[in-house]
C-alpha cells in the first residue's frame, strides 16, 4: 500500500527518516528506511513523500520509495 507523507528530518548515516503521514497532524514515524536510489539534496524537510507501507498495521513496516 503507498501512502503519501511529509518529511520531518533525515539522517544521513542511516539513511532514514522521520515522517509525518497525511492526515496526521501531531504523531510521526520514525526510524523509516529510505531508498538509496533517492539522492540526499533532495530529502529536505517538509518535502512530500511516497511511502510503501508493507504491513497496514505497523506503519514502521515501511520504506519511502520517492521525493516530490
Amino acid at each position: 500500500m503507498l501512502e503519501r507523507a511529509t518529511l520531518v528530518s533525515f539522517d544521513g548515516a542511516a539513511y532514514t527518516a522521520t515522517v509525518r503521514f497525511a492526515g496526521s497532524l501531531s504523531s510521526v514515524v520514525t526510524s523509516v528506511p529510505v531508498s538509496r536510489a533517492i539522492p540526499v539534496a533532495q530529502l529536505t524537510p517538509g518535502r512530500r513523500l511516497a511511502v510503501a507501507l508493507f504491513d497496514a498495521g505497523n506503519p514502521v513496516d515501511a520504506m519511502v520509495l520517492g521525493v516530490r
